[in-house]
């Protein structure tokens, strides 16, 4: 129906403003805001986005959790650009999107202290 349709519509405005503020307030991270899609791509402040996120599910846990992103090298045709990038989803709800960008920050200061 339209009001499901406009439910929807405003519950994924929510989760986008939701991951890119917090996003945006990490140090040294930066995504601008995506009009069509349910995922953007951020900047990190990391040697190489492969690394980082192989990091983060073998490696890294914060109060038991970790977080899931997509490296940015597989978007280009040339790799070399999207090597400080990710690709993030908002499709989890606003609680957990918030509980993702705490882990995310302390899985950035963590992998920055250790290099």
């Amino acid at each position: 129906t339209e009001q499901y349709s406009r439910e929807m519509y405003d519950e994924y405005v929510e989760r986008r403003k939701c991951l890119i503020d917090g996003v945006n307030r990490i140090p040294g991270c930066y995504t601008p805001v995506p009009m069509g899609a349910f995922y953007t791509v951020a900047q990190l402040p990391v040697d190489d986005t492969d690394k980082f996120c192989q990091w983060c599910l073998t490696d890294f846990q914060y109060e038991g959790q970790t977080v899931m992103m997509a490296p940015g090298s597989g978007f280009y045709t040339n790799p070399e650009q999207g090597k400080k990038q990710v690709r993030m989803a908002y499709i989890l709800n606003k609680e957990d999107l918030g509980k993702a960008m705490l882990v995310l920050k302390k899985a950035l200061e963590a992998y920055n202290l250790e290099k």
